[in-house]
Parts: C-alpha cells; sequence; structure tokens
C-alpha cells in the first residue's frame, strides 16, 4: 500500500505538472496517471479495488463540504428554482443515453441503467472547476449548484431503488421504510448537532486540531449511521453538512477538510483510470465514446434551452451547460450498485466507464478554454 501511495502521488505530481503548463485540468492528469499505471497499463499497482474503496471517501467530504455551503433555507430556496430545469434536462439526457445503449446491442433493462446513468453531471469537476467567487457570490454558482444538488438526491434515490431491489422482500416496502427512516436521520442528525456537537465545538474551539478531529468525526459518524439505517454514505455526509451549515463554525471546518477532500479525490479519479479494463472495450468502445461525444454536445444545448424557458439568459445558460456537460461520478457509483446487485452485465459497467471518463476529458478541456477557473488558459479569464 505504500509503495502503491508513493506511486500514485509522485506520478501525480509528475503529471500535474505537465497538465498545468499545458492548461489542462487536473483531474484528467489524475485518470491518465491511472490508465498509465494501472492493471492495463504498466501493471505498477494493481490493486485498484483497495484504492476504489479508499478514494470513495473524497466523495463523502465533497458532499460534506457542500452540505457545509448551504443553509436549510438557502438550499430550499436554490431547489425551487431549478426543479423545472433538473426535472427536465435529466428526462432527455436519460432518453438519449437508452437509445445509444439500444442501438449498440443492450437489453431494455441494462439499455435504461445506462440511461440513467446518462442524467447526471459531475459534482467533482463542477465545483472544483469553479473560482470561489462564482461559487459563492454570482448567481451562475448557486444555479450550478443547485442543479448539482437535485441531480445528486436523484441519483440517492435511485441507488435506494437498486439496493431495494436486490434484497429478498418487496422493494416498495423498502423504498418506503427509507422514505420514512429519512426525517428520522436528519432529526437525530440535528438533535445531536444541537445537544453535543455545537456545546463541545464551544467549549474548545481554541484547540484547532480538536475542532479538525470533531468536525471529521461529525462526518464520517453521520455518515456510517446513514449507512446503517440503509441509506448511502454519502447521503449521510450530505445530511452531516447541512445540520451545522448555519453555525458559525462552518466556515473553518470547510476551509480545514479541504486538503483532506483533494487527497481522497487524487485517488479516486486514479481508481477511475486504473479500473478501465481496455481488454474488455474491443465491442463497445465505439458506441462508448459516441455516446461520450453526443453527451458532451448535447448538454450544453439542452441547458441553455431549458433555463432560458425559466428565464434565465442565455449567457448563463451556456455556462451552465458547458459546466455541466458531462457524465458524473454518480454514474459510475449507480452501475457499480446495480452490477453488486447482480441487476446489469458487466458489460454496462465498462460501456458507462468508458463513455464517463470521454466526458470528464472532454468537458474539463472546454471549460479551461472557455470560463474562469483556478487554471484559466488567458489572463482575461484570470480576471473573470
Amino acid at each position: 500500500m505504500l509503495f502503491s501511495l508513493f506511486l500514485i502521488f509522485v506520478g501525480a505530481a509528475i503529471f500535474a505538472t505537465l497538465a498545468l503548463y499545458a492548461r489542462q485540468s487536473l483531474i484528467i492528469a489524475y485518470i491518465f496517471l491511472g490508465i498509465v499505471l494501472g492493471p492495463w497499463g504498466l501493471k505498477w499497482v494493481t490493486d485498484t479495488k483497495l484504492i476504489e474503496d479508499i478514494s470513495n471517501i473524497g466523495i463523502i467530504f465533497l458532499l460534506f463540504l457542500l452540505g457545509l455551503n448551504l443553509s436549510p433555507r438557502k438550499l430550499l430556496d436554490l431547489l425551487r428554482q431549478t426543479t423545472i430545469v433538473t426535472v427536465l434536462t435529466s428526462g432527455v439526457f436519460a432518453a438519449i443515453g437508452w437509445a445509444m445503449a439500444t442501438l449498440a446491442g443492450f437489453d431494455p433493462f441494462n439499455a435504461a441503467v445506462v440511461g440513467i446513468a446518462c442524467m447526471f453531471s459531475s459534482t467533482i469537476i463542477g465545483l472544483k472547476l469553479l473560482p470561489t467567487t462564482v461559487l459563492h457570490h454570482k448567481h451562475t454558482g448557486e444555479v450550478i449548484i443547485s442543479v448539482l444538488l437535485l441531480q445528486d438526491m436523484i441519483a440517492i434515490v435511485v441507488l435506494l431503488g437498486f439496493k431495494a431491489m436486490s434484497t429478498d422482500t418487496d422493494p416498495t416496502f423498502e423504498l418506503v421504510k427509507l422514505i420514512i427512516m429519512l426525517p428520522v436521520l436528519i432529526a437525530v442528525a440535528w438533535a445531536l448537532k444541537r445537544y453535543v456537537l455545537l456545546k463541545l465545538f464551544f467549549k474548545f474551539d481554541r484547540i484547532q486540531e480538536y475542532v479538525f478531529l470533531l468536525a471529521l468525526a461529525w462526518c464520517l459518524g453521520i455518515s456510517e449511521l446513514g449507512y446503517a439505517i440503509g441509506f448511502s454514505h454519502e447521503t449521510g455526509a450530505f445530511i452531516a453538512g447541512i445540520t451545522v451549515a448555519t453555525s458559525p463554525i462552518a466556515l473553518f471546518i470547510a476551509e480545514s477538510l479541504k486538503p483532506l477532500r483533494d487527497f481522497f479525490l487524487v485517488m479516486f479519479f486514479f481508481a477511475l483510470g486504473a479500473g478501465l479494463n481496455i481488454s474488455a472495450l474491443e465491442t463497445i468502445w465505439l458506441p462508448a465514446v459516441l455516446l461520450g461525444g453526443l453527451m458532451l454536445v448535447v448538454k450544453p444545448v439542452v441547458f441553455r434551452f431549458a433555463l432560458h424557458r425559466v428565464s434565465e439568459n442565455s449567457k448563463l445558460g451556456w455556462e451552465t451547460g458547458f459546466r455541466l456537460g458531462q457524465m458524473s461520478e454518480f454514474s459510475l457509483l449507480i452501475v457499480f450498485v446495480a452490477l453488486q446487485s447482480q441487476l446489469i452485465n458487466p458489460m454496462t459497467v465498462y460501456f458507462v466507464q468508458l463513455a464517463t471518463l470521454v466526458t470528464f476529458v472532454g468537458s474539463s478541456y472546454s471549460i479551461v478554454l472557455r470560463y474562469p477557473t483556478p487554471i484559466a488558459v488567458s489572463d482575461r479569464l484570470r480576471r473573470d
């Protein structure tokens, strides 16, 4: 494990340096590093399952920090603004994904899962390529965050549905049980926050090491509690963030956990590249690449049209569309859970995995060329 970490982070530093000189997203560097060093490349890192398990913590931290930046009242306001947009666009993307998978020869259920996977945009890419000023102080950032949040909630419902379908009990009963348990989880998290967490924070807030440790325990503790009663770890982490978003220490927690989040996200994207089974792509690589390319073209157009219909201007619509013009880490998570539940075949996973990689690379490149990012390609974009 230590040697694998050495290879991953030394290699990531080298590839990231090359990517920055080329004005490319660091995410692309991590993915290609995984392809080069993984089991289907040089075979220097072979235990990708362990790395993937560890890297999933990065997504947990990402959703926790996303929840920290949104108070419940602001969250409700944002969701009201973009519910129609998110539902409309998700339906269009699902239909396109289903049609492409059907043409590629997948059976109706596997094609439907591919369609569902196409509904979502990447929270990681969407947020990491947003400048801080856009993320917190501009309407564009608010629209992007609200769409991503709604998509993430839809993804969580889909994951719950797949888990319910994989049990011996009635899937409808399992889904209803989880819907009932959601307010219970929120109530427990709120009570623990008010009567335990905040008291400890205010008593020992001068000891930054303790505050960091307590924040870490809160995130992972509520995440594990959510998982124990049937939800995903990501759902629990998001609820953990929302419940402390209005507290005065939320900003400190958010800043202190960002380096830890980035550590695990490097491993997540490395595992994504390393897990790509190149030998299994012989029959499906062309339709998968076509699906990824189609998503890159269609998503900006559909988002622009949908946002224009709810009175947003064209400039905001195009920027939102390009920033959300990829498939998602939830796309991968959905097909992995469906495979573990024995609902789909492995070829469907490879199909979605390659299409997602194509959109990650293409979308990151197009965003860096067009819009302000932490690695903008021109002085004008850096000033914006």
